[in-house]
């Protein structure tokens, strides 16, 4: 099989490898579609994701969907042709946080595309049938691959705790910004505004349910939010770009006992944080670790409205262009919104 290694910074190998047969207990599926993730352009830009350096060779790719081949013994419920999102997270299910229901911060936990776990930029992977999510015929692999990053910004907006109507303030319009900004709309939010300097994620941002798109490298957001809502800031903030700048500016845009959810991934270990402002507000400050039990509702949400989510996906490369694709997505050139990795052919 076609596997893609990341071997340095902005550095790939292609190299053929053998798959092994399906243990017991295991499934073997065709990766038919994978997103490229901010955090595998971490690794590819910084050799870095925080404080975790990437030790080369690894394989990335965690937002995958694909295609059952063979079943190993023992595996029921599962026949070859049958079409699953993937679940990256393999938990122990016996640790304090698992039985508490806290999978996401699972103490054993072992997720595909980091250090000595090797993701899904390759053709085949065997994986338990737990790691496995039906889809229906009618989603395309391509959507069935936003399953991942769609469940993660369900997953902020249980500390975000959107009430019907709240207005709610996004900094960052790339996908998880662009998911997130869908989730609320469907939770009920009311004024929705995104921060973005990229025009075509700003359009982006309109079509999935912003209400008032904000280009930072024209005017000062947190200034037009506080002249937007008479000075007193929006209920909620999420930051989905984490720059130093984008977290501080969140906390100063929320009003006074607001909440701010930081959701991406800063580059920096230690960053500069406005703590005046968030003790004096009162401000709730939550984080955000992937997701945790969101892919059903996640998959329910693209198969009802396919249409709506469709325009994230702007580029696809097969798996031999990684390199290229990785290049324009880092570079966030060509009106990039979702760039996925497909296998040619697959629908």
């Amino acid at each position: 099989m076609l596997t893609a290694e990341l071997i340095a910074p902005r550095q790939f190998r292609l190299l053929e490898e053998k798959i092994a047969d399906p243990a017991a207990g295991e499934i073997q599926v065709r990766v038919d579609a994978v997103g490229v993730c901010g955090s595998d352009l971490h690794s590819y830009c910084e050799g870095a994701v925080g404080d975790t350096p990437a030790v080369y060779p690894m394989v990335l790719g965690h937002e995958p969907a694909g295609t059952v081949v063979r079943v190993g013994a023992g595996v029921s419920g599962w026949s070859a042709g049958d079409r699953a999102a993937l679940e990256p997270a393999l938990y122990c299910y016996h640790c304090e946080y698992c039985r508490a229901g806290r999978y996401n911060v699972c103490a054993n936990i072992r997720f595909l595309s980091t250090i000595g776990n090797p993701g899904f930029f390759r053709q085949f992977v065997n994986l338990p049938p737990a790691s496995l999510l039906a889809i229906p015929r009618g989603l395309s692999m391509e959507l069935a691959a936003l399953v991942e990053p769609l469940a993660v910004a369900l997953h902020s907006l249980k500390f975000a705790a959107v009430q019907v109507g709240e207005t709610v303030a996004v900094f960052g319009a790339g996908p998880i910004g662009l998911l997130t900004i869908a989730s609320l709309k469907v939770s009920g939010a009311g004024r929705i505004w995104a921060v973005e300097p990229l025009a075509h994620r700003r359009e982006l941002a309109r079509h999935m349910g912003a209400d008032v798109v904000v280009d930072p490298t024209a005017v000062d957001p947190v200034k037009q939010i506080a002249a937007d809502t008479g000075r007193r800031g929006v209920d909620c903030a999420l930051d989905c770009a984490a720059k130093d700048h984008t977290i501080n500016q969140a906390i100063r845009s929320v009003r006074n006992a607001g909440r701010v959810v930081l959701t991406g991934i800063h580059s920096g270990v230690l960053i500069p944080f406005d703590v005046s402002n968030l003790r004096r507000k009162e401000v709730s400050f939550f984080n955000v670790r992937r997701s945790n039990d969101e892919s059903a509702p996640a998959l329910e949400l693209l198969v009802k409205r396919p249409e709506w989510f469709a325009p994230l996906v702007t580029h696809r490369r097969p798996l031999e262009n990684i390199a290229e694709a990785f290049a324009i997505a880092g570079d966030y050139s060509d009106g990039v919104g979702k760039m996925m990795l497909v296998q040619e052919g697959v629908a």
